[in-house]
């Protein structure tokens, strides 16, 4: 991809404005100076002179060093104590450098959104938050409260998530396979996924799929050819179980653990 890229770009075929790439924070490099360092490697790695949006991935920080997923001797994770705030300043200090064109977030709660936001000195403000968002957890009060504050939700598993048990609670029904979500697939034709994706869309919320499957990824983009009524809006918006695929219950005992607040 790296090397396409710089080959499309160096001979015309693409402009770089017309490529959008994000680069995300990793949980060891919350402390400040480690900020741009971090983000540097991934410039030189993707062969770029900056990112469009770089993003805090989560607001959990772990304990620095080379391994990404640290634990202790009994297999305890190894947090770190580091201010969202002093992380964020690094942040800017990287976007002022043109760096970085846009900072976001992701899995940030309310009360972790308001503290970047009231911060002192705030120079630059988040622009995303990428959070699950599906019919099963609609996440209304979240949606709402970024919609007040311009911050846009970036949708993961917006089709609900793998059924991997040791990454997401198995015991959760399967979003596809839905009797509505169906039924809606089968009036305009498409897929319960195309349904999924085009009721966050008409949401205002952007939805990042994953698929490394060809045909997949040209069925998510065919979406635009059909729209949801404002019944049918309604009736999968009221789908809403509040069911998240995604708990990352390992990370639970952290003090920023995002998911013990109600949004």
């Amino acid at each position: 991809i790296i090397s396409t890229h710089e080959e499309k770009i160096t001979d015309g075929t693409v402009k770089r404005e017309d490529i959008f790439y994000c680069g995300k924070l990793w949980n060891t490099f919350h402390p400040p100076e480690l900020v741009r360092p971090a983000l540097e490697k991934t410039l030189e790695a993707l062969q770029l002179d900056y990112v469009d949006l770089y993003i805090v991935e989560m607001p959990t920080a772990f304990k620095p060093g080379d391994n990404f997923y640290p634990r202790d001797e009994t297999g305890k994770y190894i947090y770190n104590k580091t201010d969202l705030c002093a992380t964020w300043e690094a942040l800017e200090a990287c976007k002022d450098a043109g760096l970085i064109k846009s900072l976001g977030v992701s899995n940030f709660n309310k009360r972790q959104l308001e503290l970047i936001f009231n911060k002192p000195g705030l120079k630059h403000k988040p622009v995303s938050n990428q959070v699950e968002c599906h019919p099963y957890f609609t996440q209304p009060k979240l949606l709402e409260y970024c919609r007040e504050k311009n911050v846009v939700i970036v949708g993961y598993s917006p089709l609900g998530t793998c059924r991997d048990p040791s990454w997401v609670n198995v015991k959760n029904p399967p979003l596809l396979e839905d009797e509505l979500l169906a039924s809606l697939a089968e009036k305009y034709k498409k897929t319960t996924a195309q349904v999924c994706l085009r009721f966050n869309i008409q949401r205002g919320v952007v939805v990042i799929p994953k698929s490394f499957n060809p045909a997949r990824i040209a069925e998510n983009f065919d979406i635009f050819d059909f729209s949801l009524a404002e019944d049918e809006m309604k009736a999968v918006d009221s789908l809403n179980k509040d069911i998240r695929f995604v708990e990352l219950l390992m990370w639970s005992d952290h003090p920023e653990y995002p998911f013990h607040d109600k949004y």
